[in-house]
């Protein structure tokens, strides 16, 4: 099984979200073509409110707990209630990787 399409899955049934965006930026790394070891998670959710930015990331990340033990080597996490979202309604964009052979 592909790991975005679950994680996709994952969150979705958890979160309920208003929007929901994952990418996987394996592709900025030093990993092998087809690789999904580096996912962006942008999510949007009447969950996260009254919750502080650490409360909502633990939250994503105990959702996917399995997938951060097997396989998945970072995740960027943009969490947002909804009227947060309305505000900007774009997340921030990934750093270029510096390490392994991306190092310039």
């Amino acid at each position: 099984m592909k790991i975005q399409p679950a994680i996709e899955t994952a969150l979705s049934e958890r979160f309920q979200p208003q929007h929901l965006q994952v990418v996987n930026e394996s592709h900025m790394h030093s990993v092998p073509k087809d690789s999904e070891t580096h996912f962006k998670v942008v999510i949007v959710s009447d969950a996260f409110a009254d919750k502080r930015l650490v409360q909502r990331h633990q939250t994503v990340y105990g959702v996917l707990n399995d997938w951060m033990q097997n396989g998945i080597h970072a995740l960027a996490l943009h969490t947002y209630t909804p009227n947060e979202w309305a505000g900007s309604k774009e997340a921030p964009a990934s750093p270029n990787c510096m390490g392994g052979s991306k190092k310039s």
